[in-house]
């Protein structure tokens, strides 16, 4: 007899298969694997609607209608200049730069957040030089996850990690920052040599980008007033979050709502405008795939698979903080992180509960699996959906094959390093 579990899997391991393939559009994949979980009684709508974690769309859209109405500013096309006159124009040298500027916001702020912010300036600047924007996205979406794996603030797994185990922002800079910022450096290191020699560019292209008045790229000085004072308060809830009881997307469509009022609040043309450019093929398939994986949740899939792996080491606890690492890193890169995480907390506090006397090296192989993991794939982490998603509305096209050919190695090279750290350090 087939099982309801049995037709989930299948509806998901399809579903990923067409991903992968990239024979249909990932967004419709994702909305008709949803539609179809709910078809076979999978999972009913307000299960469904449940799981959908509106707290990630909601801090998604209100950013992108933040950085659409920004972008009307010119100020985008400033600080590419701006920071393309820093390192002389040099294709290599700003590769760098951007990944740095990336990987620090991603710490302080939270990394869709970031890519939000940089992927414009991105376009803008490697358009000006004429060398290919990929290298530059790939190593954004690199650096944003290992960015956001430094701080209690930086990725929505840290978040719940620590909100359940009750580890404070001070806990995550001792624990993990020192070697997320190792890893920054070997991921760009690697990203140099690989890409190095076809990041060249014409020396007249420098000459004239040296010679480019920033300051004349800023078409609207009171709409940009507007908008950096609308970010301030905006990046200012997000670090008061806790303390004020805010989600996050509470604080991003406040920001949102707010810089619509003092902007546009009457022209219904330019709100139209505004809102046409939030990313809606990225919103809606993460909206599927919260879907497709609540129904694996609510089919106990995930659960199982988790309680078996543990069930594999015999409560060794070298050995299980090696499998959590691992495991939480490769379905990562397959599998949303955050319900992932959400499943496997509980699991580690019943392994507790059940003789397992150190906690500690679990949570910090859960925190570095999950959001390096990531960077496995491109639909591994929210980051990378909405830099693929706007490379596509701008013409380029990063293929799931072609990033994960990168990513993969990279991200396997970054997880045995976390793991001689965690080995080091606390076993």
């Amino acid at each position: 007899m087939i099982t309801s579990t049995t037709v989930a899997v299948v509806i998901f391991v399809a579903a990923y298969a067409l991903i992968i393939s990239e024979k249909v559009h990932r967004t419709v994949v994702g909305l008709f694997g949803a539609m179809l979980m709910i078809l076979f009684g999978i999972i009913d709508q307000e299960t469904a609607i449940h799981h959908i974690d509106f707290n990630t769309l909601g801090l998604l859209m209100g950013m992108m209608i933040i950085v659409n109405i920004t972008s009307e500013t010119g100020l985008f096309n400033f600080l590419a200049i701006w920071a393309a006159k820093k390192v002389k124009a040099q294709p290599v040298a700003l590769l760098v730069a951007l990944s740095a500027i990336t990987a620090v916001c991603s710490a302080l702020l939270d990394n869709v957040t970031t890519v939000l912010l940089t992927v414009p300036i991105t376009f803008s600047i490697t358009s000006q030089l004429k060398v290919d924007v990929k290298p530059f996205l790939i190593a954004q979406i690199l650096s944003s996850n290992v960015g956001g794996t430094a701080t209690l603030i930086g990725d929505p797994p840290n978040i719940m990690i620590g909100s359940a185990v009750g580890l404070s922002f001070m806990d995550f800079i001792y624990n993990v920052t020192g070697v997320s910022i190792l890893i920054f450096f070997v991921v760009v290191a690697l990203l140099v040599v690989l890409y190095g020699k076809e990041l060249k560019t014409q020396p007249e292209l420098q000459d004239k980008v040296m010679r480019l008045d920033e300051k004349s790229q800023i078409s609207n000085p009171s709409l940009l007033k507007r908008c950096l004072g609308v970010i301030t308060f905006t990046i200012t809830l997000f670090v008061l979050h806790s303390t004020l009881h805010l989600e996050t997307a509470t604080a991003a469509l406040t920001g949102a709502g707010l810089l619509l009022l003092i902007t546009y609040s009457r022209n219904e043309g330019m709100i139209a405008k505004v809102l046409s450019k939030v990313e809606w093929l990225a919103i809606f398939f993460f909206a599927g795939l919260f879907v497709l994986v609540g129904a694996l949740v609510e089919t106990g899939v995930i659960k199982m698979l988790a309680a078996e792996a543990i069930k594999i080491t015999n409560g060794n606890e070298s050995a299980t903080a090696m499998l959590i690492l691992w495991m939480s890193a490769f379905a990562s890169a397959f599998i949303d992180n955050i319900p992932f995480v959400a499943t496997l907390i509980p699991l580690i506090q019943d392994m507790g509960q059940m003789g397992l006397s150190n906690l500690e090296p679990m949570w910090w192989s859960l925190a570095l699996g999950a959001c390096l993991g990531g960077n496995g794939t491109l639909i591994g982490a929210s980051a990378n959906v909405v830099v693929a998603s706007m490379a596509a509305q701008r013409g380029k096209q990063i293929s799931f094959i072609g990033f994960m050919k990168i990513a993969l190695p990279v991200m396997v090279l970054t997880i045995i390093i976390s793991n001689i750290y965690i080995w080091l350090r606390y076993l």
